[in-house]
């Protein structure tokens, strides 16, 4: 059985709670991901912060811009920000169970803790390089069949 540690991505880049959604921005674009853990001084997972809370942080700033002094939604520090209210597996945790438990609560990442640390991170995308993956190996294994030529039909590839 495949377990998270097998697809995980170790040591994921993290945030601290003084850090602003503006750095959590950078990171994002910067390493091309969409989730940032928010971790303490001793790697204990404190929350999380993803692309969609950036996003809706700016459309909020969009409605509430004034003739005064305008400070940016993304100034806001992750402590004020993020998501505290999370969910997580341990590294031993099966693949098709982490996949299930994601479709079922709708969420786009699982990070993995182990012995209350903070080890790697799921994602959605992680598990889009899995069915990938997967389908090239049926590919290798059931090569498509070549119908087309032996009954003189054009084929559909």
């Amino acid at each position: 059985m495949f377990t998270v540690a097998d697809m995980m991505t170790p040591n994921p880049h993290t945030l601290s709670t003084s850090h602003t959604l503006a750095d959590a921005k950078r990171v994002m674009a910067k390493y091309h991901i969409h989730h940032v853990p928010v971790t303490d001084e001793n790697n204990h997972l404190v929350g999380l912060v993803s692309q969609r809370d950036i996003l809706a942080a700016q459309e909020s700033s969009l409605e509430h811009i004034s003739q005064s002094r305008f400070v940016s939604a993304l100034d806001i520090p992750l402590a004020d920000s993020m998501h505290r209210d999370l969910m997580s597996v341990a590294p031993n945790a099966g693949l098709k169970e982490a996949a299930l438990f994601m479709q079922k609560h709708q969420i786009g990442c699982l990070p993995i803790i182990d012995h209350n640390k903070l080890v790697g991170i799921i994602t959605d995308s992680d598990f889009v390089s899995i069915a990938i993956n997967l389908l090239e190996i049926q590919e290798e294994v059931e090569p498509l069949e070549e119908e087309g030529e032996e009954d003189g039909s054009d084929s559909l590839l």
